[in-house]
C-alpha cells in the first residue's frame, strides 16, 4: 500500500509539471481525497491519463494489470492502444472517445481484450475530457476496471438465449411437421427424424398402446433385435413406461444407478443396450393414454427444467398428431373395405366378350368415392355394362353408390330395357332422399350380333376403338343425372360393333381436372385407346395391357384429383363363330316402349340372317302380334324369332308370341273409321301361314314367312 501511495505521489507531480508545461490547468495537491486511492485499490480500479495533444496514454499499475500489459510500460498512442482491443469493440470505443473530445464531455465503453496468455477478458472504462485555459480539449482522465465476470455472465446469457431460441424454433418446426403428418406411419417418421436442440438424443422410440400392449411404430438408435421383444408385448407394470402411462407424467432417469434402483425388475433387459439416461413421455389424447415415447442418451444427463418442459411439450404434440393419424387410418381402412365390398370382386365372364376393369382412388382424403363399374349377365345371352359416379368423395357417397349399384344391377337382370333400367334407377335414388345425385352410362350389348343399346344420364360418352385401330367418341343421347328428375324418360342410342372392337367407359376423374377441360381430356383418352395395342406381359390379354396403359397414364398425371373407374369390353364375335339365327326376348306387360326397340332389333337380326327382304313385313306383323298380347292380356309376353329350313325345302322365318292368357284372338271386321281391329287381317293377308296353339296355361300365336333366298 505504501508503494502504491508513493507511486501516486510520484505521478501527481509529473502530472502537474506536464500540465504546466502544456499550459493546461494544474491540479491542486489536495484535489484527490486521501481515501480515494485505498478505495480504488480495494475495488480493483485503475486510472489512466491521456494527453490528447501529445497522443500519449498512461496508466497506473492496476490499469496495466487489468489490460494485461507489462508492469513497467504503458505509455503508447491511442491508435496503438486500440489495436489491443477486440476488432468488434475498437470502432465503438473510438466513436465514443471522439465524441467526448469534440463535446468536452464524458464517455464510457465496454470492450474485450486478449491477455498475453490467450485469455479473453472484458474491461469497462469511464473518462472525462479536461480543457485548457483556452477551452480546448487537453486531457482525458478516468478509470478502468475488470468486467470479465460480467463477460462470462453475458456469454452464458447469450448461450441461454440462443438455446431458448432453438427450443422455440424446434417446437414450431415440430408442430408444423406433426400437423402435416396424415397417417400413423407419417407420425412415426416425423418423430424419429426430429432434430432436438442442444445435444441430440442417441435413441428414439415411438410406441402406441392398444389393449394394454405396446406396438412399436418407429425407432432410431436401437437395433431391431433389441426392441423386437417389446413389440406387441404387454406393458410390464414394473417398467418406467408403465409408470409414465399410469401417472400420466414424464419419467426422467438421469443415470444407470437411478434406473437400477427405481426399476430393478426391468433393469437386466435394459443394461446391455448401453444407454445411460432416459426420458419416458406418456402420450395422452382426450384424457386417454394412447402410447409412449422413449428418448435415451448414451451419457448420463440431468435434464433441467427447460429440457423437461420441452420434452413434455413434444410429447403433447406427438400425442395429438398420433390420435389424429390413428383416426385417419381407421377411417381409411373402413373406407377401403367399404369400397372393396361395394365394387364387384370379380367380373363375370360372358361368352363372346372380354372385359377389363380398373379402379384408381384419388390421392387425397380417404381415397374413397362414389365411382363404380359393373358387368351384368342378362337374359338371352346379352350383357349389361355399367359405369357411374355418385356425387361426393366420402363414406356416405360410397354407401349410396353401393345401394344404387345393387338396384341398377337388379333392374337390368330382370330383363328391363336400358331406358327402363335407367329410369327406375333414377326413381330409386330420388326415393333414398340422400341429397346425392349420380351420373351413369348403361349399355346393353347383344353378344350374338354386337349391337349396343346405350343410355346416358349426365355421364361421359363411350369411346369406341374400331378394328382398324382408330378410336372415336361414340355420341349417346343424354339425360339428366340420376336422382334429379325421377320422372325423366331416357333415350336409347343404338350402335354396332365388329368383332375385336372395344367399348371404353370411364368416369370424369380420368379426363377432367382443374387444369384440363373435358374436351382435352377426352381427346387424350381417344389417343390412348387408339393406335397400336400394347404388348401384353406373359399370357395376359391385350385388353388387359390396354387397360394398364390407360390407368398408368392417369396414375402418373399430376393433374389427377378425382377417383377413376374404368371399364373396357371387347366384342369377340358371336359365341361359336356363327351367330344363331334365333332371337328371344321378354316384353313387359306395362312396357309398351319396348315394342319399338324390339322392332329395331328384329329388323337388324333379319338383315344379318340374310333375309333382309322380309324385314318390313316381319316388323309390321310382329308389332301387331306383340301389341295384341300386351293390350288384351295382363301378363308379359315372350317373343321368339328364328330362321329354319325343313330338309331341302325353302328357308322360313317363324315368329312366335307366347302369353299366359287362355283368351284366344278373334278376327273382327272393323269399319272404315275404326282405329283398331285389323291386326289379324294383316297377318292373314301377309303371312304365308299363321296360327294359334295352346301352351300350358296360355297360348302361342305365330306366323311364318318364306324367304325367296337365304
Amino acid at each position: 500500500m505504501r508503494e502504491r501511495e508513493r507511486g501516486a505521489r510520484e505521478r501527481a507531480p509529473r502530472g502537474r509539471q506536464a500540465a504546466a508545461a502544456r499550459g493546461g490547468p494544474v491540479p491542486g495537491a489536495d484535489s484527490a481525497p486521501e481515501w480515494l486511492e485505498p478505495a480504488m485499490a480495494a475495488n480493483g480500479i485503475g486510472s489512466f491519463d491521456w494527453d490528447i495533444r501529445g497522443d500519449v496514454l498512461e496508466g497506473d499499475l492496476r490499469a496495466r494489470r487489468i489490460l494485461g500489459l507489462p508492469g513497467d510500460c504503458f505509455d503508447r498512442s491511442i491508435e496503438a492502444f486500440l489495436t489491443l482491443l477486440h476488432p468488434q469493440d475498437a470502432p465503438v470505443v473510438r466513436r465514443r472517445v471522439d465524441r467526448a473530445v469534440t463535446e468536452l464531455g464524458q464517455c464510457g465503453a465496454y470492450f474485450r481484450i486478449v491477455h498475453p496468455g490467450g485469455e479473453l477478458h472484458a474491461v469497462r472504462f469511464r473518462g472525462r475530457v479536461l480543457a485548457d485555459a483556452q477551452g480546448r480539449p487537453s486531457r482525458m482522465v478516468g478509470f478502468v476496471w475488470d468486467a470479465t465476470v460480467e463477460l462470462h455472465k453475458r456469454t452464458r446469457a447469450d448461450l441461454m438465449a440462443v438455446l431458448r431460441e432453438e427450443r422455440t424454433r424446434f417446437i414450431k418446426e415440430a408442430a408444423r411437421a406433426l400437423s402435416e403428418a396424415v397417417t400413423v406411419r407419417d407420425v412415426a417418421r416425423v418423430f424419429t427424424e426430429l432434430p432436438l436442440p442442444g445435444r441430440p438424443p442417441d435413441g428414439l422410440v415411438l410406441a402406441s398402446l392398444e389393449n394394454g400392449r405396446l406396438q412399436i411404430l418407429g425407432a432410431t438408435g436401437y437395433h431391431a433385435e433389441s426392441i423386437r421383444p417389446y413389440d406387441r408385448s404387454p406393458l410390464d407394470s414394473g417398467h418406467p413406461a408403465a409408470d409414465a402411462v399410469r401417472t400420466r407424467t414424464p419419467i426422467f432417469l438421469a443415470n444407470r444407478d437411478e434406473y437400477r434402483e427405481r426399476y430393478p425388475e426391468t433393469w437386466p433387459r435394459v443394461d446391455p443396450l448401453g444407454h445411460n439416461s432416459w426420458a419416458f413421455l406418456p402420450l395422452i389424447a382426450g384424457s386417454r393414454p394412447i402410447g409412449v415415447c422413449l428418448i435415451s442418451f448414451d451419457d448420463g444427463r440431468e435434464l433441467d427444467g427447460d429440457d423437461r418442459t420441452l420434452l413434455a411439450t413434444l410429447g403433447g404434440l406427438v400425442a395429438q398428431s398420433l390420435a389424429r393419424a390413428r383416426l385417419h387410418d381407421a377411417e381409411h381402412e373402413l373406407a377401403s373395405g367399404l369400397q372393396r365390398v361395394m365394387l364387384p370382386r370379380r367380373v363375370p365372364p360372358v361368352a363372346g366378350t372380354t372385359t377389363a376393369v380398373r379402379y384408381l382412388p384419388s390421392g387425397t382424403g380417404l381415397q374413397i368415392g362414389g365411382d363404380w363399374y359393373d358387368v351384368v349377365p342378362l337374359p338371352g345371352g346379352h350383357v349389361g355394362l355399367v359405369i357411374g359416379d355418385v356425387q361426393g368423395h366420402d363414406v356416405h357417397a360410397a354407401g349410396v353408390m353401393g345401394q344404387l349399384r345393387i338396384a341398377l344391377r337388379a333392374y337390368a337382370a330382370e330383363g328391363h330395357p336400358p331406358a327402363a333400367v335407367m329410369a327406375r334407377a333414377s326413381r330409386f335414388l330420388a326415393d333414398l332422399d340422400t341429397g346425392h345425385f349420380a351420373t351413369c352410362t348403361y349399355a346393353e350389348v347383344n353378344v350374338e350380333y354386337g349391337v349396343v343399346y346405350a343410355v346416358r344420364a349426365g355421364h361421359l360418352d363411350p369411346v369406341v376403338r374400331r378394328a382398324d385401330g382408330t378410336a372415336s367418341v361414340q355420341p349417346v343421347t343424354g339425360g339428366l343425372p340420376l336422382g334429379i328428375a325421377p320422372e325423366e324418360e331416357y333415350q336409347v342410342t343404338r350402335f354396332t360393333l365388329d368383332p375385336d372392337e372395344i367399348v371404353v367407359l370411364t368416369t370424369d376423374g380420368l379426363v377432367e381436372a382443374r387444369a384440363v377441360d373435358l374436351d382435352e381430356g377426352m381427346d387424350r383418352l381417344r389417343r390412348s385407346v387408339g393406335g397400336p395395342l400394347p404388348e401384353p406381359v406373359g399370357a395376359a390379354d391385350p385388353l388387359e395391357a390396354l387397360a394398364d396403359r390407360i390407368a398408368a397414364e392417369a396414375a402418373e398425371s399430376a393433374e389427377r384429383e378425382d377417383d377413376i373407374a374404368l371399364l373396357l369390353m371387347r366384342w369377340d364375335g358371336p359365341p361359336g363363330g356363327q351367330p344363331p339365327r334365333q332371337l328371344r326376348r321378354r316384353v313387359g306387360q306395362a312396357d309398351l316402349a319396348r315394342i319399338a326397340e324390339l322392332r329395331a332389333e328384329l329388323r337388324d337380326a333379319v338383315s344379318r340372317w340374310g333375309v333382309g327382304d322380309l324385314a318390313d313385313t316381319t316388323e309390321l306383323l310382329a308389332s301387331e302380334l306383340v301389341t295384341n298380347a300386351l293390350v288384351h292380356t295382363d301378363r308379359d309376353a315372350m317373343v321368339t324369332a328364328r330362321l329354319y329350313r325343313d330338309g331341302q325345302g325353302p328357308v322360313r322365318l317363324r315368329f312366335e308370341v307366347e302369353d299366359e292368357s287362355d283368351q284366344w284372338p278373334r278376327r273382327r271386321t272393323p269399319g272404315e273409321q275404326a282405329s283398331s281391329g285389323r291386326g289379324l287381317m294383316l297377318v292373314e293377308a301377309l303371312a304365308d301361314s299363321w296360327g294359334v296353339e295352346p301352351r300350358g296355361s296360355g297360348k302361342r300365336m305365330w306366323f311364318e314367312l318364306t324367304a325367296p333366298t337365304a
